[in-house]
């Protein structure tokens, strides 16, 4: 599992409230615009093929940022607002 930020700027209202909707199921809103989700591959597969039938590629953008343990300790965070979404500490397979 990798923590992946998702961010995305979409112009239409209605639009972007069903992005954002879709991924409160995957994630914690964490900004504006801005999601931290914790997922398997598959999971992400399956999160970007969902979004991909809501967005419209010439008005909007969505962009998805892996965090691996390595790059999620270099992570800073500064004012209020929740802590960054640690990944679990064990993987049940």
């Amino acid at each position: 599992m990798l923590l992946y930020i998702v961010v995305y700027d979409i112009p239409t209202d209605k639009r972007r409230q069903k992005v954002h909707d879709l991924l409160e199921g995957y994630g914690k809103w964490v900004q504006y615009s801005t999601f931290e989700c914790v997922l398997p591959s598959s999971k992400f597969e399956e999160l970007k093929r969902r979004l991909r039938c809501l967005m419209e590629l010439e008005e909007d953008s969505i962009r998805f940022y892996p965090l691996s343990r390595h790059t999620l300790s270099q992570v800073e965070t500064w004012g209020i607002g929740p802590p960054v979404t640690p990944p679990p500490g064990s993987v049940i397979i």
